[in-house]
């Protein structure tokens, strides 16, 4: 399963975005320009179907209805909220899930549902409000997404949605993860040694035997990557580092670089070949990483997906990844922040994109200088004025 297509009006930065999505997506902008908003409406979608998410939930972890409706709404989608995706499900075919909400007028001014609707190839499999919604309101404060005894039809849909990963490691929570709070599913990595543990240990040995593999070409001097579970029951990633002495040191989490630890997280999250498996989401994954590296990620996403790998959609502010020759112009979103919010569309959009292309330009000259505030030269003097 796949997503296809993505459609979000008055969410965050956005008024509105409309796009194609393929196996791999880049999202790059300018900095505030939405690149994780973007992706915190496919989080946003996981929440609501996820156990112990829910749709009230989902919105008042963001702050409230004043946090995720965009500043520049006014009246475009009478200043409702809607988030819709289409999902390509093999030979089952094509889905789609749209949710529009806004807030109650009167009373607690609560988030409520104005509609909701579900598609299978062509027909209409929910669409709400129906009479029972109507006779009673209250029903329209929860999506059908997390109720078990209303979604049974499309609840491979709701398996989707929850299957998306998120991921923006933050590696001192590696090192010590009572710093986030020992909390669960955590996407800063608090609990990543945790969920290494979980994983069958057939499985969890093939990952990191693939990974050891990969870090013996990016970091020469790690080698033997495995989990171990010191006296007290922590877990803990180790590795040898080989030295000038004859014998290699022993090294776990403590002692890896941001860039390692990022780097393993990285390749753990591609390694996920579950076939129902939402996309991946990463947030500027290059942090810590050499150019050279960095330079390679593109071809790692496709080889991964080509595998059997997931969907990936990542933001990045590195030209590196956007040097890949083997990078298309319908694989790049490009941000575009104005004051009526965001603008969002595949770098297809470009004017002339293909005919500087073929003048022997690539995408990161093109796009690159699109990505950069106007009067960015400027900022020297305005740190440190002549």
């Amino acid at each position: 399963m796949r997503l296809t297509h993505l459609t979000i009006r008055n969410w965050r930065n956005f008024k509105q975005a409309d796009f194609d999505l393929q196996d791999r997506m880049v999202v790059i902008g300018p900095n505030a320009s939405g690149k994780s908003n973007l992706l915190d409406g496919l989080r946003f979608l996981r929440q609501v179907a996820s156990p112990g998410g829910g749709f009230q939930n989902a919105v008042a972890s963001r702050g409230g209805m004043a946090r995720v409706r965009c500043l520049a709404a006014r009246n475009f989608n009478k200043g409702r909220i809607t988030l819709k995706a289409a999902i390509r499900d093999g030979d089952q075919g094509r889905w789609t899930y749209e949710v529009t909400f806004t807030a109650e007028q009167r009373g607690k001014h609560r988030p409520v549902v104005h509609q909701e609707i579900v598609e299978h190839e062509e027909r209409t499999v929910l669409s709400r409000p129906v009479p029972a919604d109507k006779d009673d309101p209250e029903r329209m404060t929860q999506t059908h997404l997390e109720q078990v005894n209303t979604n049974r039809e499309f609840r491979t849909i709701v398996e989707y949605f929850r299957s998306i990963r998120y991921l923006h490691l933050v590696p001192h929570l590696i090192r010590d993860p009572e710093r986030g709070g020992n909390r669960a599913d955590d996407p800063y990595g608090a609990d990543f040694l945790l969920r290494l543990a979980a994983t069958p240990e057939k499985t969890r040995l093939r990952r990191l035997q693939r990974i050891n593999g990969a870090l013996r070409v990016a970091i020469p001097q790690l080698d033997n990557l495995a989990l171990v579970q010191d006296p007290v029951g922590r877990w803990h990633l180790e590795a040898r580092y080989q030295h000038w002495r004859p014998q290699p040191a022993v090294q776990n989490e403590r002692d890896f670089s941001d860039g390692t630890l990022r780097l393993i997280g990285l390749l753990w999250s591609l390694l996920d070949t579950s076939k129902k498996g939402g996309p991946v989401l990463l947030e500027e994954p290059e942090m810590s990483l050499h150019a050279s590296v960095v330079r390679q990620l593109p071809t790692i996403l496709n080889r991964v997906r080509r595998s059997g790998g997931p969907q990936v959609l990542l933001t990045t502010h590195a030209n590196d990844i956007l040097e890949d020759d083997g990078l298309g112009k319908d694989e790049v979103v490009v941000l575009k922040p104005g004051a009526e919010g965001t603008e969002a569309h595949t770098a297809t959009a470009v004017p002339d994109i293909q005919a500087l292309l073929d003048s022997g330009q690539s995408l990161a000259d093109i796009l690159s200088p699109l990505t950069e505030p106007e009067a960015v030269q400027e900022l020297p003097n305005r740190v440190a004025p002549k």
